[in-house]
């Protein structure tokens, strides 16, 4: 959802598209796959700078120190959260059994108290904490919040119109 505002309040993306729209994300990934891979390929950064680029938390320590990032880093209620990823492995014939909720739930809050200490002690990263759920109450208040930390350049109706509250669909 927030590549997607970003995208539709004016903000250049770095994607590739390899990874397509499907019954899961039936808008699009907006995923860069170079980034999959960034503890060992740091070379395409120079062509991210000023764009916006998806990234899973457990990668942000690789960013190298040589660039300032603006991060908004995007939550959400963890039982939905994992209610979503389990969607995703039941259509794709995987096994939902391998791990058990309260683990699952244990080992990512303890990873996401990890990355948002490890984010706060760096001096060339600034953060914004957007919440998923809240969002989607409020999408004009946050979308003014995130145009406001990226500088007040993006076209807020325009972030405010791609909020699909029909793609919520996991909530608990």
């Amino acid at each position: 959802m927030m590549m997607r505002m970003l995208e539709a309040g004016g903000m250049q993306l770095l994607t590739d598209n390899i990874r397509k729209a499907n019954q899961d994300n039936p808008n699009g990934y907006y995923e860069y796959e170079r980034v999959k891979n960034l503890a060992h390929d740091q070379a395409w950064l120079e062509e991210a700078v000023g764009k916006a680029v998806k990234m899973a938390s457990a990668l942000l320590k690789h960013l190298p120190e040589g660039y300032s990032y603006n991060v908004i880093f995007m939550q959400r209620k963890m039982e939905e959260m994992l209610a979503s990823q389990r969607q995703m492995l039941i259509r794709r014939g995987k096994p939902t059994d391998t791990i058990s909720d309260e683990r699952m739930a244990e080992l990512s809050h303890k990873h996401l108290e990890q990355v948002r200490s490890w984010i706060e002690a760096q001096s060339n990263m600034n953060v914004i904490y957007a919440d998923y759920n809240e969002f989607l109450k409020k999408p004009l208040n946050h979308a003014q919040r995130i145009s406001q930390f990226l500088g007040n350049t993006l076209d807020i109706d325009g972030m405010v119109r791609v909020v699909d509250r029909s793609l919520y669909r996991q909530r608990r």
